[in-house]
């Protein structure tokens, strides 16, 4: 036994060296094909040429592809004038001349704003078009909000704890009040809870037809729900802008307030399956909330809504109140990854900087809702196209005019290849003295 685990400690050296090098060189490779996990935005995004006025970021799932024999929606129209005052058409950071500098910002697009008198403080690309991911609850929120009875209790179906993506826990023969749907929507971003809100405003179809004519009656023109939940789908799209005068309106409601600050909630269970041996009841737990400003005691956070799916990146709307101002935040197609402090620490320098922004450097206006569904005068829109034809990465055209994500790539790719290339020639170096 101890001559056969001799020879392999006497040549591991040289072998070991080998490994490691082809080691190397295979991870430098999978760096650059894309098999690594993709790296956050650690640089602005560039939007000053409006790659995103019209359409939103291309896909990089098929999420968006409509079903065979649907057609693709066609982009919303560009509104004219531009809502909330002409400053707010550009596609670059937006600041008055006089305004202090702003630290780096890595989102796409985001504005900061006073939520009590509505002027926009500081923006980029307020009307450039993102995927909402899970803030568009906040839309849903708001509909059901003004339509439905808290107290009404609700029996949720398989269709609802079904649902794709998260859940705040509901099951087969829950019944849970509307209440605790509204809370089980904003805290945790429960699709289930999505799922049977939409089905009590008459249907997923009816629902998203008010959510709809909700946000055309905030002057939320950048605005289309797809699905009540958030998951990427065909036509699916809002803007900085649009989401601040959603969340403005809903900061407007005592419940939602009492909800969007709300750390932990006590989350009811369902009973057990008669269908299944050995089946029990299924307690309810104790919920908390996804916004980690509210949970860590960030002074004087009132509450946001976070979201992210692999299309819309993370996203974030939220207000926090200091020294008696109340300031809004909005962050779209920012980091990419779920589980990045950044996303937080970019939360925290916005929040500063409209907490000491002085009022007569707002560039901008939430304008008031009008009352009406109806759109007003509009220009530039995109023809539908059919389904058969329709790829996910409709404005693939646009996205390639990004010159710091070409730059990285191919930074990436060099420093890849030649990564591999040192390590795959120590490794024949090792082989050829291996043999002497």
């Amino acid at each position: 036994m101890s001559h056969v685990t001799a020879q392999p400690r006497h040549r591991s050296t040289t072998t070991l060296r080998m490994r490691i090098a082809i080691v190397v060189a295979v991870a430098a490779l999978c760096g650059v094909v894309g098999w690594a996990p993709v790296p956050a935005h650690a640089e602005p995004y560039p939007t000053d040429h409006c790659p995103h006025k019209v359409n939103t970021p291309p896909a990089v799932d098929t999420s968006e592809v409509p079903q065979p024999g649907d057609t693709v929606p066609a982009a919303l129209p560009v509104h004219s004038p531009t809502v909330g005052g002409e400053e707010l058409a550009r596609c670059g950071i937006v600041t008055a001349s006089a305004a202090p500098a702003l630290a780096t910002m890595a989102p796409a697009g985001w504005l900061i704003a006073d939520l009590d008198t509505g002027k926009v403080l500081a923006a980029k690309d307020p009307h450039g078009r993102y995927r909402p991911a899970s803030t568009i609850k906040v839309l849903l929120a708001l509909v059901s909000l003004r339509e439905l009875d808290l107290d009404k209790t609700v029996s949720v179906t398989a269709e609802d704890y079904s649902t794709e993506g998260d859940s705040c826990g509901t099951g087969p023969g829950g019944r849970y009040t509307i209440r605790e749907l509204l809370t089980g929507l904003l805290m945790v971003s429960g699709n289930d809870c999505a799922s049977a809100l939409a089905r009590e405003l008459g249907g997923t179809t009816e629902a998203l037809t008010k959510m709809n004519d909700a946000a055309k009656s905030l002057q939320a023109f950048d605005t289309r729900a797809a699905s009540p939940s958030g998951l990427d789908a065909p036509g699916m799209s809002t803007s900085p802008y649009d989401e601040a005068l959603i969340f403005r309106a809903a900061m407007q409601i005592d419940t939602f307030r009492q909800i969007i600050s709300t750390k932990t909630f006590q989350f009811p269970g369902y009973p057990r399956n008669p269908a299944i041996p050995d089946d029990k009841d299924h307690p309810g737990y104790l919920m908390q909330s996804q916004d980690a400003l509210l949970l860590d005691d960030y002074p004087g956070m009132l509450g946001g809504k976070t979201g992210f799916t692999d299309d819309a990146r993370k996203t974030f709307v939220g207000a926090a109140d200091r020294n008696g101002r109340r300031v809004l935040i909005v962050m779209m197609y920012g980091l990419n990854t779920r589980t990045s402090s950044d996303y937080w620490d970019q939360a925290k320098l916005m929040f500063e900087y409209g907490q000491s922004a002085p009022a007569e450097h707002a560039v901008g206006q939430l304008v008031e809702a009008s009352g009406s569904t109806t759109t007003t005068s509009a220009t530039t829109t995109v023809p539908t196209t059919s389904a058969t034809t329709a790829a996910p990465h409709v404005d693939t055209v646009q996205r390639a005019a990004s010159p710091s994500e070409e730059t990285s790539w191919a930074k990436r790719l060099l420093i890849g290849l030649l990564v591999a290339l040192v390590a795959l020639l120590l490794a024949a170096a090792g082989l050829r003295i291996n043999r002497r």
